[in-house]
């Protein structure tokens, strides 16, 4: 069974897990090795530990009973975190808010997990106000074509620094924000 609700400082290692093992699948080629072998867990836990103590609103998808076969329990599986645009009036320009991270492990892929964690997220933004939405994702990212698929249109691109290298990001937006709400309701 898989679930999705609001994550608990609890979360906080398990967030950084996905966050590093998502990274570590999704950018090989497209940044330097040597920065995805530094990734560490341990801090991507303390930064979202620190957001969650915060009052950040992060949604987890959690595995659990049969989907699991360890019989452990409820496994984070994947994560989102959205809020108001970040990086002023030119990304406000984009939408009024801003899907920050969207990560899944790659044994959950095409099970509906990212479409749902993409509704919660939507859904936090609509409660706090926000009428349109938008996402950057690396332009050379494997499953950059998830956000299109879902009605995202390409909106901008901008060249950023990460790992020592250059890359190239695309916005994707959705105005109004319900066009977002829709293809993920569809989706599921």
């Amino acid at each position: 069974m898989i679930g999705v609700r609001l994550a608990r400082g609890a979360d906080a290692l398990a967030i950084g897990t996905v966050h590093v093992a998502a990274w570590r699948s999704a950018y090989p080629g497209i940044l330097p090795a040597g920065y995805l072998a530094r990734l560490s867990v341990s801090r991507q836990a303390m930064q979202y530990e620190a957001a969650i103590r915060s009052g950040a609103p992060i949604h987890v998808a959690t595995a659990s009973g049969p989907d699991v076969p360890d019989g452990r329990g409820p496994r984070v599986i994947g994560f989102a975190a959205a809020g108001r645009a970040r990086g002023g009036s030119f990304a406000r320009r984009l939408g009024e808010g801003e899907i920050e991270t969207l990560y899944v492990l790659d044994d959950w892929r095409e099970r509906g997990v990212g479409r749902r964690l993409l509704r919660a997220a939507a859904a936090q933004l609509v409660d706090s106000g926000c009428r349109s939405a938008f996402l950057w994702v690396l332009r050379d990212n494997p499953s950059r074509w998830f956000y299109a698929r879902l009605g995202g249109a390409p909106v901008a691109e901008s060249t950023i620094r990460v790992g020592g290298a250059s890359v190239v990001q695309v916005a994707f937006a959705w105005d109004p924000i319900e066009k977002l709400l829709e293809a993920t309701a569809r989706a599921s």
